[in-house]
């Protein structure tokens, strides 16, 4: 399958690895587009794209920018959108209930979502959803055997008004436990800091999905403790409770099973390398670029017919 893939050339987390994993299994034009590309879609498709010469056309870009040029991305054919942050549309911020209107003007858009129940919600309010969960960089990150020297930490960004609620949950976990907080450049220096801990403090209450940084921290090594995102989600991506990670609903839940683990380090040791294990087996980018993939081949839904005015802006290049 032929595919047009426009991602953003300035984005936070390195996604390379994913991307090679998508064009490892189609025929895959891959384009990284800077901010003023993406303020101006249009601009951009008549200047360097034919759409013709594509079976899908999938978009990975700020949806900030998307949701300002619906009426030219209304007009583009074969249209996939693949989404990492569609968790911010159920939950209080500026961006709550903004996915769902999004998508409901582009009914024929498939959307690819890393969330399992972000897409049953979108997919009851009738947008054409997929699941493909997040992952890690299987090229830059992996367990090192190195000891590990620091029992408890969180590393990351807690600034963000997304990250109310972390930021909040890592307060009361600070206030029972020795936690260190700490954040670290990408690359190498990041890999070293994941091997040096033994118990990951994952975070994310309110988001209602497992962030990327829990992938990376089981795939080295670490006991992933993760704020508990509920059963579907738990089952969807094969979590259990203290057999390959350690879920928690609030810092007493936490500290509790904590204590218990320092009193078995046997037990933590296996959770920790079941949890490597589901993450090598399961969530490298390389195996959910294959399920992008795959999520791009079946029939998507008819496209409305392009309005009269869009018809005339195309044909004038305006």
């Amino acid at each position: 399958m032929k595919i047009l893939l426009l991602v953003q050339k300035e984005q936070r987390v390195v996604l390379d690895r994913l991307y090679e994993g998508i064009a490892a299994h189609t025929d895959c034009d891959l384009r990284w587009l800077g901010r003023e590309d993406q303020a101006n879609l249009r601009r951009y498709f008549r200047r360097e794209v034919r759409v013709e010469d594509y079976e899908r056309i999938v978009f990975f870009l700020r949806f900030k920018q998307e949701i300002r040029q619906v009426p030219f991305i209304r007009t583009v054919p074969n249209l996939v959108i693949l989404e990492h942050d569609a968790c911010q549309n159920y939950f209080p911020g500026k961006y709550q209930g903004k996915f769902s209107r999004h998508y409901a003007q582009l009914p024929w858009a498939r959307v690819i979502s890393s969330g399992y129940t972000v897409t049953q919600r979108l997919r009851a309010e009738g947008t054409d959803a997929v699941f493909v969960p997040k992952g890690y960089d299987q090229a830059m990150l992996r367990n090192l055997g190195h000891e590990r020297d620091i029992e408890l930490a969180f590393v990351g960004s807690t600034k963000s008004s997304v990250y109310t609620e972390r930021r909040r949950m890592l307060d009361e976990i600070a206030a029972r436990e020795q936690l260190l907080i700490t954040r670290t450049a990408s690359g190498d220096e990041y890999l070293r800091m994941l091997n040096r801990i033994r118990f990951f403090v994952s975070a994310d209450a309110g988001i209602g999905e497992y962030m990327i940084k829990n992938f990376e921290a089981m795939a080295c090594g670490c006991v992933l403790c993760a704020y508990d995102q509920g059963e579907q989600e738990n089952v969807a991506l094969g979590f259990r409770d203290m057999e390959n990670i350690v879920l928690y609903r609030d810092a007493n839940e936490l500290s509790a099973k904590l204590a218990a683990l320092r009193a078995n380090l046997a037990l933590a040791a296996r959770i920790a390398a079941a949890g490597q294990a589901l993450a090598e087996r399961e969530y490298r980018f390389d195996c959910l670029g294959e399920k992008v993939a795959n999520a791009l081949r079946s029939p998507l839904r008819p496209q409305s017919p392009v309005r009269w005015i869009e018809r005339l802006r195309l044909s004038l290049g305006v």
